[in-house]
């Protein structure tokens, strides 16, 4: 099934990052093209018609997580700007027909991505 999917674990409370804002776009030169936006929900995903491919197109793709705004509502941190403000996590879509699947592992002063699965 095509689309891009986005899980979000914030592992230093050790449950998902519910309520982080997250934007996808497509990217085409200077030119970026919303693809989905909304927050992460309780089971740390981002729910959205992506999920399934609507909007998804070959080529380079950026997700930005709002992890200060989250942190800081979670009372983690307080400054301001945060260490990790805004992440921009830049990706490829080879083939359009496939999944993309982004689970990413964050806590105030790192994080890990990779293509799941």
């Amino acid at each position: 099934m095509p689309g891009i999917s986005i899980h979000v674990v914030d592992v230093s409370r050790g449950q998902p990052a519910a309520g982080m804002f997250v934007e996808v776009r497509a990217l085409d030169g200077d030119v970026t093209r919303p693809v989905g936006e909304g927050v992460i929900g309780g089971n740390g995903t981002f729910e959205h018609p992506m999920n399934t491919g609507t909007g998804v197109a070959q080529g380079a793709h950026e997700a930005v997580l709002y992890a200060g705004a989250y942190f800081r509502a979670s009372g983690q941190v307080t400054d301001k700007p945060a260490f990790q403000e805004v992440v921009v996590v830049r990706f490829t879509v080879l083939d359009a027909t496939q999944h993309y699947h982004l689970p990413i592992k964050i806590t105030p002063w790192g994080l890990s991505v990779w293509r799941g699965a």
